[in-house]
């Protein structure tokens, strides 16, 4: 039997070089927020950082794309138009319930309040209440996000390929 030898450039590094591709198990820190400066969300004041694979559908496809090649060590401030994060408002996304359709789903609706629907396919849909009338109650199933532009800042600890699991040594 031959022993190869095995020099450092055949090793894949997944702190160095690799770059994020559809697939890759990326460990980050995040930041969303609006350009007013208010955060929606964040993740820099947590220990240890977010761990998601790129095409799991755990982050909008818009904040994918700002990810894309970057690597280990790599920090990205993007701004997101509103078709590129949550998307545009959709007049049509306003629902209108009679008082009797709605007493099924909430008890005591409040403006602002928001409740989970059921769909035809048995998907869950949240919307918000606008309005609530003698006889019917208005709903928003816009993102509460929708047409406004964001601020997505990321800092990448660790990428591993697609296809490569991690081991730890001890």
């Amino acid at each position: 039997m031959t022993k190869e030898t095995i020099n450092e450039s055949q090793f894949i590094n997944p702190n160095e070089d690799t770059r994020i591709t559809y697939g890759s198990l990326v460990k980050l820190h995040f930041e969303v927020s609006l350009e007013n400066g208010t955060v929606i969300d964040s993740t820099f004041s947590r220990e240890t950082p977010v761990s998601l694979t790129i095409g799991d559908e755990s982050l909008l496809p818009g904040f994918e794309q700002v990810l894309m090649n970057l690597r280990a060590g790599d920090t990205r401030s993007a701004h997101l138009d509103p078709e590129q994060a949550f998307g545009d408002w959709n007049p049509d996304n306003i629902q209108h319930f009679s008082r009797a359709q709605f007493a099924l789903v909430a008890d005591n609706p409040e403006i602002g309040m928001m409740i989970e629907f059921e769909d035809k396919g048995k998907n869950t849909l949240a919307g918000t209440i606008n309005a609530i009338g003698d006889d019917e109650i208005e709903v928003d199933f816009n993102h509460p996000l929708a047409g406004q532009a964001v601020l997505f800042k990321v800092k990448i600890f660790k990428v591993t390929p697609p296809g490569v699991t991690g081991i730890q040594l001890r």
